[in-house]
């Protein structure tokens, strides 16, 4: 790349300012099967669990349906208008591998594992090798991150191919330019045909080039890596692909964003004020306090509110790279308080290990002993994969997904040998479990009376139609704190209820009072429980003669 004049009276910056280049001479091909090992061992206890949540509800129905018929638009399942490269790739690696959870889950861990390969470029690029390791590990331990690694949703496929697309945009400059606007273009496309919500990243990204092209002016081409017309243009590429894909979907089913109902749940009906506050609050919380988050945000404060140390050097990171992070973290937090009914916190599972990266680059600023905060971080994440929160939360945010998975798997057991032509009552994701025995609960399927839910109103509604089922299936489909125990979650459940489909469910006790039936069989496990129900009901009987 040929250098530059420099402005007028003014001296150029040096890049080194913006961003610290780092040597690496280890190759990155070395570490893949390492990191690969680090998420593979761990989760060996999860790997043959049956398929879970939107697993069974829509992604693997869905890939299914491209390896049978090749056809990207599911038909087993409602089209949601997810873009379709993890149905293919999934069916890729079925067709090679068998379909089974267990080479399902082992192929998730593949996926992870290239994901943290790619965080580890990224955070060794501009803050070296130690940040990289200590920022890569906690990213693997952090609960939601280690619980993704072995479920088949498109957030982990996205999570990807997102911080390997970072890992060239915030790569220091030399000779590869323009083999990195080319890696930008291609990655980022490739997460937004992961999931259509990828974009957000990318066109934060757009908007702050753009932003930085006009107040910096002509100064700012002045050194390699400034904002250019080029760079807006490959973070830009990726809404070509996803719009033609939505236009072949259009062209197919005649919806362009899926059903109508599930637009409606998603997006147009979450465009008030209020719920927007409100779902920013969740959001500020998913990121900064959740699952024991807390603990790396607090050290950091703690940290920044330290004098300095009197020989301490540069910062790891250096402007324009701090805003740049800021700009990614934001955007998501303010997109997703936005997009989408409910307010999973895998849909930011790209974002958190950004948030470590600027954590773990200020602890190297400030202290020489800064690793210890890293390991006190660390076993925080791993208390929190197996403590829960004292508040309300989905089950697959930590390994509380492993306990729904056992006691759905020992309730369908028992309907299928106690009541096998049974017609069941119970929710989703429960219908899908019985009525497909390719998920791994049922080896034949078994009739449903769907319900929305297990709330009272639900329960209610039932028991007035009692005719169309004998036996019923209840379980809790959030984990909440048990009564009588510290509960932060108690204040926020009115405005949780009215915008986020919140609802408490009944015990098994009540919905037997409520359905007039009898338990014949429930358990527990940490504060997951599942119940079977019975109804013997009374039918009359008489024999006509045939008429002549």
């Amino acid at each position: 790349m040929k250098s530059q004049p420099q402005a007028a009276g003014k001296p150029a910056p040096k890049f080194s300012e913006f961003v610290a280049p780092v040597s690496h001479p280890l190759p990155l091909w070395i570490l893949y099967p390492l990191f690969f090992m680090w998420i593979y061992l761990p989760h060996g206890t999860l790997l043959r669990l049956p398929y879970f949540w939107d697993e069974a509800g829509y992604y693997i129905p869905a890939a299914l349906d491209f390896l049978h018929t090749g056809s990207l638009i599911p038909h087993s399942t409602l089209t949601n208008a997810h873009p379709p490269l993890p149905s293919i790739l999934l069916a890729a690696w079925w067709w090679i591998s068998g379909f089974t959870p267990w080479t399902t889950r082992t192929f998730i861990c593949m996926v992870s594992a290239a994901a943290l390969l790619g965080l580890f470029r990224l955070a060794r690029s501009v803050a070296g090798n130690a940040v990289a390791a200590a920022v890569t590990i906690l990213t693997a331990l952090y609960p939601i991150w280690f619980t993704q690694s072995t479920l088949a949703h498109a957030d982990i496929f996205a999570a990807a191919f997102t911080l390997w697309a970072l890992s060239f945009y915030l790569e220091p400059y030399g000779s590869s330019e323009r083999r990195n606007y080319i890696a930008v273009a291609v990655l980022f496309s490739l997460a937004a045909l992961s999931k259509e919500t990828a974009i957000i990243t990318p066109g934060a990204l757009a908007l702050w080039e753009f932003v930085r092209l006009l107040t910096e002016g002509k100064a700012s081409k002045e050194f390699p890596g400034a904002p250019s017309w080029r760079w807006i243009t490959a973070l830009l590429t990726p809404i070509l692909p996803l719009a033609l894909w939505y236009a072949y979907h259009y062209h197919q089913t005649g919806f362009i964003f899926g059903n109508p109902e599930f637009l409606r749940y998603n997006a147009s009906a979450n465009f008030t004020p209020l719920r927007v506050l409100l779902s920013l609050w969740h959001r500020a919380v998913h990121l900064t306090l959740h699952m024991n988050m807390y603990v790396p945000v607090l050290c950091t404060v703690a940290v920044l509110l330290m004098p300095r140390r009197p020989d301490e050097t540069l910062p790891p990171i250096r402007k324009p790279l701090l805003p740049t992070l800021l700009v990614i973290v934001l955007g998501n937090a303010f997109a997703f308080s936005i997009l989408g009914g409910a307010l999973l916190t895998r849909y930011l599972l790209p974002v958190y290990p950004l948030i470590l990266l600027v954590c773990v680059c200020i602890w190297k600023e400030r202290l020489q002993r800064w690793v210890w905060l890293a390991v006190l971080t660390g076993v925080a994440f791993f208390a929190a994969q197996h403590i829960n929160p004292p508040y309300a939360f989905a089950p697959e945010d930590n390994l509380t997904y492993r306990d729904m998975i056992v006691l759905h798997q020992q309730a369908i057991h028992i309907l299928e040998t106690r009541f096998p032509g049974a017609t069941v009552l119970t929710a989703w994701p429960a219908t899908t479990e019985l009525e497909h025995p390719e998920l791994g609960y049922v080896h034949h399927p078994l009739k449903i009376a769907p319900v929305d839910n297990f709330s009272p109103a639900e329960m209610e509604k039932a028991a007035t139609d009692p005719g169309t089922y004998d036996t019923a299936l209840i379980f809790s489909t959030k984990w909440t704190p048990p009564p009588g125990h510290f509960n932060l979650s108690r204040s926020s459940q009115g405005s949780d209820t009215r915008f986020f489909d919140f609802h408490n469910d009944v015990t098994p006790a009540q919905a037997a009072i409520i359905l007039h039936g009898e338990i014949v069989w429930q358990a527990s496990r940490n504060g997951e429980w599942a119940a079977v129900l019975h109804f013997p009901r009374v039918v009359e009987a008489s024999l006509t003669p045939p008429q002549r």
